[in-house]
């Protein structure tokens, strides 16, 4: 009877995490391995503070809920401690938070793999991608890039309306 409640317990565990991962923006697949409890828990708040989902499950776990949503790559990488962090808004902030902690760290903290609006990718591509900088980021970058040209049209335009002037007075 107890193993039924436990098998019914960890169903409901896939279930629920099949159902995050389904509407996630991004998963990011991490190694966890050396982390200090103050590490760990500077790390989960900035990523709650981002509003991301971070948890330690288990390697079996994770992989039935990936495979429920079709995601059948990341076998190879659900061994050993997993965490993962899911983001339902925000494509690149969960990969940008954990890379710039799996940099600094010195205990074994890495990016395992993860996925991104339905494309997946290893741990090369998940370290590339939390370098990009965030949406609001390039946004500014080109807004700015735009800004300069137009800037100078509407300079040349303006001295060529003064000359016109001066030379209509």
């Amino acid at each position: 009877m107890a193993s039924e409640k436990v098998l019914q317990a960890k169903q409901a565990k896939v279930e629920a995490l099949t159902e995050q991962l389904k509407n996630a923006a991004a998963c990011v697949l991490v190694d966890y391995k050396g982390i200090s409890v103050a590490d760990d828990t500077k790390l989960r708040r900035d990523l709650r503070e981002a509003g991301v989902t971070y948890m330690v499950e288990k390697n079996t776990l994770i992989r039935l809920a990936m495979h429920n949503i079709g995601y059948d790559q990341f076998d190879g990488a659900l061994n050993g401690t997993t965490a993962i962090a899911i983001s339902q808004n925000d494509q690149t902030v969960a990969a940008q938070i954990l890379g710039k902690f799996a940099e600094t760290s010195t205990t074994g903290f890495a990016l395992k793999a993860g996925f991104v609006d339905g494309v997946a990718y290893d741990a090369a591509g998940m370290t590339a991608l939390s370098k990009i900088p965030s949406k609001e980021v390039l946004l500014a970058q080109l807004v700015g890039s735009l800004q300069g040209p137009i800037q100078k049209l509407a300079a040349t335009l303006q001295a060529l309306v003064d000359k016109k002037n001066e030379e209509a007075a």
